[in-house]
């Protein structure tokens, strides 16, 4: 079955003519990614060129795609938009909310039974809306979408910060807020600010032990969690034409480490080769009668510091497995310097547990590879000396791997596999003894490690990894072995080595499965009712955000002075708060409780001004909300990077605080801000950080004269009586301008403007 065929079929009959004038409108050869996006704008065919990095675009993407857990705030904001239909095909799946802790069928029964209320929220309200809906169990967002929906040269958003992994398939996919996937639900434009452009050029081919996910890896390690920011990463070469369609996901997806809008590959045999065997062969047909238009130009790739803002290139044939972490996914080692990287720094060489799977490695190729070393172990009579754990990607994947053997060949090994879900990946697992807070470590092949992310434990040191390595590892259960040159001692006493792992691209039985996991909405959804109850814990309708008064805001209090690295789970965190996702009141309830308080350096520990005395953030911000009193938060650099949760923006906008304030942002945080009608603001010198103080009472001085490209000024009126003026900046357009003062984007979109 090939999904929206018809709306692919319009894509590529139009995309040459705008191809074309594009081309005009820039006046030069044109990136892939300038292609796409070219191509999709909302008001047609490119009449200019815009300037990259500086310039708000609207776009009009093909597709929505929404997880679980964020898909019931993206659509309790949908319900509020006054649209009978979705106007643009879009799919929700059900894979955030399944936890991990005895094995695929137990949990995945015991995930139904527990959030029945809130899969049933979700599969009505996509049955009257129109809605594709994807069962729990199903699998994970990002493998499914790769598997179904994506293709070369579409657009899609998806209320994920991994969205990017279709990029594998040569499509400009991004991960936004629900706000902004509501937008485009609703038929509306999506605005997003040009971006820059990054080109890593990849030469040579990967072998033995190395593979797709080393090259992001090393990629991450270059640039950074911040590097990307504002930047689509695209890859070329003949190292990328020579990676799978699969492997290409896995670089795209991890791209968001990155802080990369997004990144893509272009079209070439292993895609084709992947959408015939995912059975799509008409989308390659027609992919195949417009090729040249889904790749960059020829001028480009051959002088690419002409066309992009920054290029890398990186030699697979040379390329080094590496691991990464921990605490932070840009921390990269080769494989070579890492054994000393663990004994120098003192981190805890016995492995616990090495897990792989998750979104960004589970597909049918980085399973295969990970058997073939797992047969090892069992031919060579070694047992994993680690706990190990198999996340498949999806119910094709698992039930092809299963059909296959590799599921079987695990279990000898001693591994359990784990429900088709994101799980530990996302801190849905129900580690035994992580309560204890001790000190270990772990090795995945998923994409992020931040500190409690996993298990809940600070004290974890998670590392990241490809699954081949961490297979390996976790059969030594030693973080300084090396399998490319140490060997390890079996069950009769004998050293034996590990091989380089074999695997194939895609079965050569080709894919099977009984049942994939979806259901399709109803033709007529006007008589489909959705039910929230209103004692529900887990869901509630939401209420407008209130409008701006028409005034400074002044005598806010401080919050918290957040410090160091405040990514989106420290500010609204995953794993057991999961729960309330649909229900803004409750988990408000863990607003900012993993922040670091700059003035005590404790979490969910600050002063309530209001009597002096220490509280839990959420709580000392509900009292500010009873007093009528407005507050702001502060903040270091790269605030509100890690996941695209807009649960990070609403809590804040729910309790009362009026205005973020930092260093710099990351991009999906800063537009989710402001499409909840929040302040997203920068200090002009990021010194003036430090002048802030813990009593302090602040105005923010400017907002009648609020307008694109004009900084406003905040006072901070010190308790000893003392004042510091200082310039803040910001990057709203006129359009953003009237979310903030309309309260929210949404209460824009009823009202019809």
């Amino acid at each position: 079955m090939v999904f929206d065929i018809e709306m692919i079929k319009a894509v590529y009959a139009s995309f040459p003519a705008k191809i074309e004038a594009a081309r005009k409108a820039v006046g030069k050869p044109l990136t892939l990614t300038e292609k796409i996006l070219y191509a999709h704008l909302s008001q047609g065919d490119a009449n200019q060129a815009y300037s990259r990095g500086t310039d708000y675009v609207d776009f009009q993407p093909d597709r929505v795609a929404m997880q679980d857990a964020t898909a019931q705030m993206a659509l309790l904001q949908f319900m509020q938009a006054g649209r009978s239909k979705v106007a643009v095909p879009s799919t929700v799946h059900c894979d955030h909310l399944i936890q991990a802790e005895i094995g695929a069928s137990t949990d995945l029964e015991k995930a139904k039974n527990k959030n029945k209320e809130v899969y049933d929220f979700l599969a009505s309200v996509s049955n009257k809306y129109g809605l594709g809906f994807w069962k729990p169990g199903a699998g994970i967002i990002h493998q499914v979408v790769l598997e179904n929906y994506a293709f070369p040269g579409g657009m899609m958003i998806g209320t994920d910060s991994h969205t990017p992994n279709a990029g594998g398939l040569g499509m400009v996919a991004i991960g936004v807020g629900g706000a902004d996937a509501c937008d485009v639900m609703a038929g509306l434009p999506w605005e997003l600010k040009f971006p820059k452009l990054i080109g890593v050029k990849l030469t040579g081919k990967l072998s033995g032990w190395t593979s797709a996910k080393d090259v992001i890896l090393k990629v991450a390690g270059i640039l950074t969690v911040k590097g990307g920011t504002g930047s689509i990463v695209e890859y070329f070469g003949e190292g990328a034409r020579s990676l799978s369609a699969t492997g290409k996901g896995t670089i795209c997806n991890m791209g968001a480490e990155i802080g990369a809008t997004t990144s893509i590959f272009g079209y070439d045999e292993k895609s084709e080769a992947y959408l015939r065997g995912t059975g799509r062969a008409e989308v390659a047909d027609l992919a195949n009668d417009i090729q040249a238009h889904l790749t960059g130009d020829d001028e480009v790739y051959e002088s690419p510091e002409k066309y992009f803002d920054q290029v890398i290139e990186i030699n697979l044939s040379e390329l080094e497995p590496h691991i990464n972490g921990p605490f932070t996914p840009d921390l990269a080692w080769p494989l070579s310097k890492f054994s000393e990287a663990v004994k120098e720094n003192g981190w805890p060489q016995k492995l616990e547990v090495g897990l792989i799977g998750s979104c960004t490695n589970s597909s049918y190729e980085d399973i295969s590879r990970a058997a073939s070393l797992a047969q090892q172990a069992v031919d060579k009579k070694l047992k994993a000396k680690s706990e190990y754990t198999i996340t498949p990607g999806s119910e094709q994947v698992r039930y092809t791997v299963e059909r296959d053997g590799f599921l079987g060949i695990f279990e000898n090994m001693g591994g359990v596999v784990l429900a088709n879900a994101c799980g530990p990946c996302i801190g849905q697992w129900a580690r035994h003894g992580a309560e204890k807070q001790e000190k270990n470590s772990i090795i995945t092949s998923f994409n992020r490690n931040f500190a409690k992310r996993a298990d809940g434990n600070p004290n974890t040191h998670s590392f990241v990894a490809s699954p081949e390595i961490v297979t390996a590892m976790a059969i030594a259960g030693d973080l300084t072995f090396n399998p490319m040159k140490d060997t390890l001692v079996n069950e009769d006493g004998k050293a034996v080595m590990l091989e380089e792992p074999m695997g194939l691209e895609m079965p050569t039985k080709g894919f099977a499965v009984e049942d994939a996991g979806y259901q399709a909405p109803a033709e007529d959804g006007s008589k489909v009712d959705v039910l929230v109850d209103p004692q529900s814990e887990r869901l509630q309708l939401l209420e407008p955000f209130a409008a701006w008064e028409g005034t400074d805001l002044t005598g806010l209090k401080l919050l918290i002075k957040a410090q160091g690295k405040c990514t989106t789970d420290h500010i609204s965190m995953a794993g057991p708060w999961l729960r309330y996702r649909g229900h803004l009141d409750n988990i408000s309830n863990n607003m900012l409780i993993g922040a670091v308080n700059a003035y005590n350096g404790e979490t969910n520990k600050v002063k309530n001004q209001l009597n002096g005395e220490y509280g839990e953030v959420p709580a000392v911000q509900r009292q500010y909300k009873l007093h009528n009193v407005g507050s702001i938060v502060v903040g270091d650099e790269n605030y509100g990077e890690g996941s695209s949760r807009e649960h990070a923006a609403m809590e804040p906008r729910f309790l009362g605080v009026r205005a973020i304030l930092v260093k710099s942002f990351a991009r999906i945080h800063e537009t989710n801000l402001k499409k909840q009608g929040m302040l997203a603001l920068t200090f002009d010198n990021p010194a003036d950080y430090d002048l802030i103080q813990e009593d302090d009472s602040i105005d923010i001085v400017g907002l009648d004269t609020f307008a694109p490209g004009q900084p406003l000024t905040v006072v901070l009126n010190h308790a000893d009586g003392s004042r510091d003026q200082i310039k803040v900046n910001h990057t709203y357009n006129e359009g953003q301008i009237g979310w903030f003062k309309a309260g929210s984007a949404l209460n824009l979109i009823k009202a019809g403007i």
